[in-house]
């Protein structure tokens, strides 16, 4: 077995509960890491035997476009979708943080973390 991560994904995307979030958005960030099988890629050094990096951070991309009102919500929809797009992922860990969130104190982000397995 191996890991692939993907660290500090950057995004300005407009999730929030607070009307004015969605209107004027916010910059996050989201680490993925992944678990499956790499000895065949180790030997064959072929993209088609491992997962494909490139895919990984264009599914987080194309959902954290998508408004939600809660950070699980979108966090729910980038797991959900790696394990149906990717067969080989038997294991995900998510974070998405919202950067200097509006929350009336000096904080620099609010992180919510999933740890999912596969079925």
């Amino acid at each position: 077995m191996g890991i692939i991560k993907l660290k500090n994904i950057r995004t300005f995307s407009y999730h929030g509960c607070l009307l004015e979030e969605g209107k004027i958005g916010s910059d996050y960030s989201v680490d993925l890491e992944v678990k499956t099988d790499l000895r065949k890629s180790c030997i064959s050094d072929d993209l088609k035997d491992t997962v494909d990096y490139v895919l990984l951070n264009t599914i987080v991309i194309e959902e954290m476009a998508i408004r939600s009102h809660l950070l699980e919500h979108v966090g729910h929809r980038i797991v959900t979708r790696i394990f149906k797009e990717i067969p080989s992922i038997s294991r995900i860990i998510l974070s998405v943080s919202k950067l200097n969130p509006p929350i009336g104190g000096d904080v620099e982000a609010v992180t919510i973390e999933l740890e999912e397995y596969r079925n």
